[in-house]
């Protein structure tokens, strides 16, 4: 695991590049992704560099490598969970290593396929490849999109990083706002790929790759999901062990490391069944197990997290997360993050990963099981949505002027709280009432066909399948997995997600949604597969998630702060206690602090 980083001089061939000096200044500013190590090769012409977090191959696994005649230079940002099988193959064509690890095993790859050597690859990754010879980059990110790759190009020069503020340490790089990445964040809270809010600067999309060669730049897939759900589905009931069996191969596969590994847990079905594959693998007490404590009534469910963890005797950590310590924590995030984030839950993962530091350096993490199994409470809205536009329209009048009477609370996904939003948007077509459940602040002209077409290519005879694809296709890489990413790397700890193993998503995403969510049940397969493996009392829990009670942050310690920067009618609502508005005023808190941190103007 590494930031990666890098500059080519494309439009002159004999051209060097104009701000070699920024290389260093790049390297600098992803400390936090790499502090055991910087290294930097290259030419007056092309420069690329890795800053080193050492998980695998301690001593001989430093990056960048380069083939044998130093014609070609690799980094990359990620692990190699198949590495073993490449590295067997790569040894019959008598390939000579010069590491003991699994990224060198791109590099002959690559020597033998070219760019398509990356669909050869498993796991989670960011990667760069400088062909010298042939004068090409080739750029690519793994299949779900744990690992980031931002990438620009201005005069010429092409240039690429793990984050975008070491593309921000180029003087000539401009640092104006993008329209339609604002649109977007005003309608999802995130910033989806392609685009990012800074004009030029470009996010690789999941499963792409980018190639750079002579005058053409050219972004291709390289997997589809699309394709992975049109296939006919192997998942059902009466089969269940093949689901259970994918699982465990996943984390087994997912705990390969040469220093100690933790586990984030919630007490949840998805953490839960992380801690129980992985006791089946080692033993209890070489598994670290961290859970946050919220000092707010309604939000702890750290004693949930312990019990899971109690069975298998853990070494268990509990990390308190109070007012000053989330205080503390968006200090930190506002002033590290290059591209606005408004999920709060950044803030306790952060948390999470700043203790985890202190005894391993890799976590698995539960992100992709709601998107792959239906696991969030909108999905049983769109269900009954429906139905609800069936009751006859005055007696829906009628309980819809009832519960905006009710008064509103701060508390934690209150039944209050829930029917308010499901009233606010159910007769909406799917994908606005979807994002208007999920906190849009404004959907704009032009925002839902753009991202309607992201559901093109996949079949159209599952409606429920379709929300669960939208969100795997956007909130799962561009808010869950930046939100981890960012915040475990801040702290330098690597995660990895169990259930985005590519065998676990090519199983799943063709399932037919009735085996994901059934009646009032969500996940429903999932939880048959954890009997056994999971304790009844997790698997009948009702699920919480990991939030913050912003709601009532807004009203008392973060006031000032938001008093200052939003200019909005929704928090003199919130204020009154009208209205929960903590879903659409915490993102636009966040934006105005990347505004003001990074000096980008919004109006």
């Amino acid at each position: 695991m590494c930031g990666i980083f890098g500059a080519i001089a494309r439009e002159n061939p004999d051209a060097p590049l104009r701000y070699p000096e920024a290389l260093a200044k790049m390297a600098a500013s992803l400390k936090h992704r790499g502090p055991d190590g910087e290294c930097i090769v290259g030419h007056e012409r092309a420069r690329i560099g890795a800053r080193r977090l050492a998980i695998m191959d301690l001593t001989t696994g430093d990056q960048p490598f380069q083939s044998p005649d130093s014609k070609i230079w690799m980094v990359c940002n990620g692990e190699i969970y198949n590495a073993p099988d490449l590295r067997r193959e790569a040894t019959t064509w008598r390939y000579p290593f010069r590491s003991r690890g699994d990224i060198e095993t791109i590099v002959p790859f690559y020597e033998r396929y070219g760019p398509d050597a990356v669909a050869r690859l498993e796991g989670m990754f960011g990667l760069a490849v400088w062909d010298d010879a042939r004068k090409r980059l080739v750029l690519a990110r793994d299949r779900a999109g744990e690992k980031p790759l931002f990438w620009t190009e201005i005069d010429g020069e092409l240039r690429f990083a793990s984050e975008i503020q070491a593309l921000l340490e180029f003087p000539d790089q401009p640092r104006r706002l993008n329209r339609k990445a604002l649109s977007l964040y005003r309608a999802l809270g995130y910033v989806p790929a392609p685009y990012t809010m800074f004009d030029g600067i470009h996010k690789l999309p999941p499963a792409s790759l980018l190639v750079a060669e002579g005058g053409r730049t050219e972004v291709r897939s390289y997997w589809s999901a699309a394709d992975a759900a049109s296939r006919p589905s192997q998942l059902a009931l009466e089969n269940i062990s093949l689901l259970r069996e994918t699982l465990l191969g996943a984390v087994q596969r997912e705990l390969m490391s040469d220093v100690p590994l933790g586990i984030f847990t919630s007490g949840g079905l998805d953490s839960s069944l992380l801690v129980a594959a992985a006791a089946r693998a080692m033993p209890g007490d070489q598994i670290h197990t961290y859970a946050v404590r919220f000092t707010e009534p309604g939000y702890d469910e750290s004693e949930y997290a312990e019990a899971v963890t109690h069975d298998i005797a853990s070494v268990h950590h509990v990390v308190t997360a109070d007012d000053e310590s989330l205080g503390r924590a968006l200090d930190v995030v506002s002033r590290s993050l290059a591209e606005p984030l408004g999920d709060p839950a950044v803030l306790p993962t952060w948390l999470l990963a700043e203790t985890a530091r202190q005894n391993v350096k890799v976590i698995l993490s539960g992100e992709g099981a709601d998107e792959l199994f239906g696991g969030y409470p909108t999905y049983l809205g769109h269900k009954f949505a429906e139905r609800w536009q069936r009751v006859p329209r005055l007696l829906r009048g009628a309980v819809r002027w009832a519960v905006d009477r009710w008064p509103s609370s701060t508390g934690k996904m209150t039944l209050e709280y829930m029917l308010k939003q499901f009233l606010a948007a159910t007769e909406l077509p799917w994908l606005e009432r979807h994002l208007t459940w999920l906190g849009a602040v404004a959907i704009e002209e032009g925002v839902v066909p753009e991202l309607a077409c992201k559901l093109d290519r996949f079949p159209h005879d599952d409606p429920l399948n379709r929300v669960l694809w939208f969100d795997f296709l956007t909130y799962l890489p561009d808010d869950l997995l930046v939100k981890v990413d960012r915040a475990t790397m801040l702290a330098s700890v690597e995660a990895r997600a169990p259930f985005l193993d590519r065998a676990v998503m090519e199983l799943v995403l063709p399932a037919a949604a009735r085996f994901k969510v059934r009646g009032l049940t969500t996940k429903a397969i999932l939880k048959e597969a954890a009997r056994g493996f999971v304790p009844d009392a997790v698997i009948n829990r009702q699920k919480r998630g990991l939030s913050v009670p912003v709601a009532r942050w807004l009203n008392t310690g973060l006031a000032p702060l938001a008093d200052r920067l939003l200019d909005t009618p929704l928090l003199a609502e919130h204020r009154a206690g009208r209205r929960n508005h903590a879903r659409r005023l915490w993102p636009q808190l966040m934006l105005a602090l990347w505004s003001e941190r990074w000096g980008v103007a919004i109006s």
